[in-house]
């Protein structure tokens, strides 16, 4: 599934071919994948898409108000969720529709937006006002946007393991289970370490590779595991560069030891047991004692 680079990628690539250009109309195929589908059709319908942005593993297409709207509507846009297998990208209209193309968007300079997804696991909406709002709220923030002060306050202040605690996406938005991995591995931190248990150093180290591993994904466009491409069709060049995400019984890069996989918060976690030592189990007598406190 997309995660923030591979969003990124996609939304700096339609941003670039579609700025500025008039929604004529709207056709759609199979509809399971998109919140109330005639609003959509009918609402998308004569706007102009003013932007393209990322908001976590989501692409924003900010609209703008149609000339009869007289004020309503200002703050509009088309959130779009790729899903496993979704594709977003301008074609010709020439261009024979891919199997699987479920929303074609006629642009006003002759290309059509065309929405492929096989699996339809992605989601469209059109939200404005109030609703937009309400649902932006419920995400964390942006790991390239935040500070480390702010980090600090969102892992600290949440008793899960750090890997659940990367992949929630209230906590952070955009952060899925490949950056997790890799960013975990260049601090050298356990999956299943406690968040609330990071030392400041080790905080520190995972806020930078955090960004370090995101940022260099971007530039690369991405990790193409299985379907991901960009606008152009491009695959990425980010999974030439993993360094535990999929590694199961190769060498760790640093140590040689061979990489191991389990089980964290749900989702197969890539480590190198040697560079990431697993905590340390409190003692039974420490439980003991802390359960008496609090009995007291």
């Amino acid at each position: 599934m997309p995660e923030l680079p591979e969003v990124e990628t996609v939304a700096r690539g339609l941003q670039r071919s579609v700025a500025g250009q008039r929604i004529l109309n709207v056709a759609l195929g199979k509809t399971d994948f998109i919140d109330n589908p005639d609003r959509f059709e009918s609402e998308l319908t004569g706007r102009t898409i003013a932007r393209v942005e990322r908001y976590g593993k989501f692409m924003l297409l900010r609209l703008t108000a149609k000339p009869e709207a007289c004020g309503r509507d200002l703050d509009a846009a088309l959130l779009v969720h790729l899903g496993m297998t979704g594709a977003l990208t301008p074609q010709l209209s020439s261009d024979a529709h891919a199997k699987h193309t479920h929303v074609v968007m006629r642009l006003g300079d002759g290309r059509e937006l065309r929405y492929v997804d096989p699996r339809r696991f992605g989601r469209m909406a059109y939200l404005s006002g109030k609703a937009l709002a309400e649902e932006l709220r419920r995400f964390g923030l942006d790991p390239l946007e935040m500070s480390l002060e702010q980090f600090r306050v969102q892992i600290h202040g949440r008793k899960a393991r750090i890997k659940a605690l990367l992949l929630d996406q209230s906590v952070l938005r955009g952060v899925g289970n490949i950056y997790a991995d890799e960013s975990l591995w260049k601090a050298k931190v356990h999956p299943a370490q406690l968040g609330a248990r990071l030392k400041p150093p080790q905080l520190a180290t995972l806020y930078a590779e955090l960004q370090k591993v995101l940022k260099k994904a971007i530039a690369l466009r991405g990790s193409s595991i299985s379907d991901f491409r960009d606008t152009e069709g491009i695959p990425g060049e980010y999974q030439q560069h993993h360094r535990a995400y999929g590694r199961e019984g190769k060498p760790c890069f640093r140590c040689k030891t061979a990489i191991r996989r389990i089980v964290v918060a749900g989702r197969s976690s890539y480590f190198c047991p040697h560079c990431q030592p697993r905590p340390a189990r409190r003692s039974t007598s420490r439980k003991r004692k802390s359960e008496k406190a609090r009995t007291k």
